[in-house]
């Protein structure tokens, strides 16, 4: 089921992807949405771990509880690795994709998620969905990774690479916006001795890296269990959650708090397009929604149905104490009946 007309939300979050703070960002994304949703969780950002698989089931539980009203429909997407039994390009591996009315990538290595998925089966269907209406939360890792450059977090912060940036997804590249995310903005696991704000850099070693940015390059940096939601149909961004936002481009910078909402002019100049553009035309028409099976109605056991004639009667005598009576009956066997033009339809309660 597509949720939108033309493009879907996007969700970008700082981190707490499973905390009570980021449910403000799934009920807006699926505010729109009907049972039951199609989510996949993609592994890819984590493909590398052992637990991969474990990492995704923790996003899946979350959102089955989170979710629930809309009877989600969870595939965990194993495509972990180019050139494995697990690869992105493998059609099996993202099959559960083509349908997807959510789609979500997590925690790992922002690094290895970008090298992993950069113009695989995987990404261009990711592509196509969220074109088709899909609604796309990244979140931690793979938020850098959907920018223009990705941060080497791990390779910097863990094992003291020297400062650089590294390709990127570039996800919003098509919509004329080239954006590098950075999410952690405010984090403070230092402590006094120790600046590990702007992801883990710290403010001196982030404006060393800001040095090696392209000339007019954006950079949004994301607080922490805080999310940037880009309605790209709208042409609008909010910021949910509980920190803020800081936009930096042409030189200037300014600050988003929660609930803000602005144009996505102030992010670069955005444009819609033609949403074929750039993508394998048989992705494209593969990922076309199809119409869901409408579910199979149960039918009413035979004592209900004789309850529901019974009441027939005696609405038909005008006996309408006896004919409430009756439908408490047929509530307490766990039916409801209601009364049309064309006679009584009998459903679960």
């Amino acid at each position: 089921m597509t949720m939108t007309e033309g493009p879907g939300m996007i969700a970008l979050l700082g981190s707490g992807e499973t905390a009570p703070s980021s449910g403000v960002v799934y009920d807006r994304l699926t505010a729109r949405a009907e049972a039951p949703l199609q989510v996949s969780i993609l592994e890819t950002p984590a493909g590398f771990q052992p637990n991969s698989e474990r990492v995704a089931a923790k996003v899946a539980e979350f959102l089955g509880v989170r979710l629930q009203n809309l009877r989600p429909e969870i595939a965990l997407l194993p495509a972990r690795a180019r050139d494995t039994d697990h690869s992105p390009d493998d059609p099996a591996a993202s099959e559960a994709m083509l349908q997807s009315d959510l789609i979500f990538l997590g925690p790992g290595s922002p690094t290895y998620a970008a090298r992993q998925l950069a113009g695989t089966l995987a990404w261009h269907r990711l592509q196509a969905r969220h074109r088709r209406g899909a609604a796309v939360v990244t979140a931690s890792a793979a938020t850098i990774a959907v920018g223009a450059l990705a941060l080497p977090v791990y390779e910097i912060y863990k094992v003291g690479a020297e400062l650089h940036w590294q390709p990127g997804l570039d996800l919003l590249a098509p919509y004329g916006l080239s954006i590098v995310f950075v999410p952690h903005w405010n984090n403070a696991e230092g402590g006094a001795e120790l600046d590990t704000s702007r992801c883990y850099m710290g403010q001196a070693r982030y404006e060393r890296l800001l040095g090696m940015l392209p000339a007019g390059q954006t950079v949004v940096g994301v607080d922490e269990h805080t999310g940037l939601v880009l309605d790209l149909a709208g042409g609008r961004a909010e910021v949910m959650g509980k920190g803020g936002v800081t936009v930096a481009r042409d030189g200037a910078s300014r600050y988003y708090p929660r609930k803000e909402r602005f144009a996505l002019g102030e992010l670069g100049p955005f444009k819609l397009i033609d949403p074929r553009e750039g993508l394998p035309p048989e992705v494209w028409a593969e990922t076309a929604s199809r119409p869901r099976a409408a579910p199979e109605q149960p039918a009413a056991p035979d004592e209900v149905l004789a309850l529901v004639e019974e009441r027939q009667g005696a609405r038909a005598r005008r006996d309408w104490a006896g004919a409430d009576r009756l439908r408490d009956a047929i509530a307490a066997a766990g039916w409801q009946v209601k009364d049309t033009p064309a006679g009584p339809v009998v459903e679960p309660a």
